[in-house]
């Protein structure tokens, strides 16, 4: 897609999750949402939207921690990096203290780095959720690695630095 103007607009859970049901490629609408904000270019035509929520993970969810759940796009340059630079600025104003998400093995991270963000662990691959106690059904993102980013904090030495395990192929 063409370089487009963008500008960030609110947007809100219906829409938000009906974007990503529409454009995203491998998962579903989170269940919930703190706030969701969104890249529209000057006609008002939605590009791109930003999930943000409690982290998925139980010992993530300290209080002052939050994740963003989804991202999508329709494939708009620089779309999805506007989006994480404008959702760690208003977690911050929230007063947030940290921001984090999860990509795939196979994701570069691209749009992270260009808004900043950490590569800060690697998860390996997990079997998946269900356990006998507590049967669930898998949402195809089984056995596959994921990579844990963090927004930049005014105590980070240089902000684009990578560490050498990063990711690879498209975002």
């Amino acid at each position: 897609m063409s370089d487009v103007r963008l500008h960030l607009v609110p947007v809100r859970s219906r829409q938000a999750k009906e974007f990503v049901r529409t454009w995203h490629r491998h998962h579903p609408p989170p269940a919930g949402q703190i706030f969701a904000v969104g890249a529209a270019d000057d006609a008002g035509i939605l590009h791109a939207v930003a999930i943000v929520g409690r982290p998925v993970a139980r010992h993530l969810d300290d209080g002052t921690t939050l994740e963003v759940t989804r991202t999508a796009s329709d494939g708009t340059r620089n779309a999805n990096s506007l989006l994480y630079g404008a959702s760690w600025r208003a977690a911050k104003a929230l007063g947030y203290r940290r921001l984090i998400t999860f990509t795939q093995e196979g994701e570069s991270g691209a749009s992270l780095r260009g808004a900043g963000w950490h590569l800060i662990a690697s998860r390996p691959p997990r079997a998946g959720w269900h356990t006998a106690s507590r049967p669930r059904t898998g949402r195809g993102n089984d056995h596959v690695a994921r990579f844990l980013w963090q927004a930049p904090d005014e105590t980070s030495a240089d902000p684009r630095t990578v560490p050498a395990a990063r990711p690879t192929g498209p975002e």
